[in-house]
């Protein structure tokens, strides 16, 4: 574990754990590297290096009142892969995070990159608007901003016990160390981070980036997603690849690399080594 520092003097804190082919893991919002748990364990025991960080404000990074955009995020991924030095890595990006790898692909290029995985993922937009008339209204994302700028703690345990993880519906089993994993995570973050965040993840247009990436991308989506509604997202982002794979997850939530990691990371391992 440790931390690099961007050009624009943040420092970025990482974990990097075992050798072989890199994995490069993007955490969703507001929550940080230690999200992928079971993803990082699983393929370290399988043989690669896995490396996730803690996207600036998140987590135990810089909580810079600053920078919090689709652009900064991507250059601070690229920071961190330049300063790793990775070559043939595989990034997989989960909610926010998803964007983040596709911003990156599209922005730095892909000489570093052998293939990614969009899971849960935001792309390609998520605010509705004339030419995107599916999406969601901007007024739901407006009540998130007023949900993290006046009730942060008691909102960060209402998404995590609801629609996060699906324990809203019915026969579902809620699991209290799940949701408090998930309050602990956000709250170590920065509010500024994730009120300026929401905007980030909700109004940034990524189809042009997924228009540019040509490595192998398996796009991973639950159909029952309650966060970013699977037919908005996951077969738009898989159309507008060019080498995009749609895998759906009948009754999965968006959270599933956490409830459904099992599965989750049976289908990762048979895409990185196809």
């Amino acid at each position: 574990m440790g931390t690099i520092t961007t050009p624009d003097g943040i420092e970025i804190f990482y974990k990097d754990w075992g050798s072989g082919q890199p994995i490069v893991f993007s955490h969703g919002w507001p929550l940080s590297s230690d999200d992928w748990d079971a993803q990082m364990m699983f393929f370290l025991l399988h043989g690669y290096r896995v490396i996730a960080h803690d996207r600036r404000g998140h987590g135990r990074s810089t909580q810079t009142a600053d920078g919090h955009d689709m652009d900064h995020y991507a250059d601070d991924l690229a920071a961190l892969t330049s300063e790793l030095d990775l070559h043939d890595a595989i990034h997989v990006g989960h909610s926010t995070g998803g964007g983040e790898v596709a911003h990156y692909l599209a922005r730095h290029g892909e000489d570093r990159v052998a293939k990614a995985a969009l899971i849960s993922a935001v792309p390609p937009l998520m605010v509705q608007t004339e030419a995107n008339p599916g999406g969601l209204p901007k007024e739901v994302f407006d009540g998130l901003q007023v949900q993290v700028a006046t009730r942060r703690s008691q909102f960060y345990r209402e998404l995590p016990e609801g629609p996060f993880y699906g324990f809203n519906r019915p026969g579902v089993e809620p699991s209290e160390a799940v949701i408090a994993n998930w309050w602990r995570q956000g709250m170590m973050g920065g509010a500024k981070a994730h009120y300026d965040g929401i905007v980030a993840f909700s109004q940034t247009d990524f189809t042009g980036d997924l228009q540019k990436i040509t490595v192998p991308v398996l796009v991973m989506h639950g159909d029952d997603d309650q966060v970013v509604p699977y037919e908005d997202s996951g077969p738009l982002s898989a159309k507008l690849l060019v080498n995009g794979t749609l895998k759906t997850y009948p009754g999965f939530p968006h959270g599933m690399p956490t409830t459904e990691a099992e599965t989750i990371n049976k289908d990762l391992l048979e895409f990185i080594r196809s």
